[in-house]
């Protein structure tokens, strides 16, 4: 799903309570993680829950990057899908030029999930941003 539906989808629903049912139905709708890539090495440092990405490389100097993601907290699923939304199937570069906090106040999330979440939503980002720092060969991001 694309991040614009995503954002419009928020913006229709008035009150937080349906907003978190919706996150709830984005976190079950991403597509399965296998229990196999649950490691230490794909698994988010910072996050009060237990959180997983899977980058996909492509290939070449900027190499278009997808991800998988899971949670064991249904909320935090959700939050994981609006993160590959923004981030998933661009390239390398193109990932370290998006603001994703203008996203993120644009669907007034940090005003709505609590500090611990907001903490492990950083780290995700940053572990999403430093795979493609990593895998960009034309210079520094």
């Amino acid at each position: 799903m694309s991040i614009e539906l995503i954002v419009e989808n928020f913006e229709f629903l008035d009150d937080w309570d349906d907003r978190y049912k919706y996150l709830i139905e984005l976190g079950n709708s991403l597509p399965a993680f296998p229990e196999s890539a649950q490691t230490a090495e794909t698994k988010v440092q910072g996050c009060v829950s237990q959180v997983w990405i899977l980058p996909n490389i492509g290939e070449g100097n900027d190499p278009k990057i997808t991800f998988l993601g899971t949670s064991d907290a249904h909320i935090v699923r959700g939050l994981i899908a609006i993160t590959l939304a923004i981030f998933s199937g661009k390239t390398a570069s193109e990932i370290g030029s998006i603001n994703e906090n203008a996203v993120f106040e644009q669907l007034d999330l940090s005003e709505h999930i609590t500090p611990q979440r907001s903490n492990g939503l950083r780290s995700m980002v940053q572990r999403i941003k430093d795979t493609a720092s990593a895998n960009y060969n034309n210079g520094s991001l």
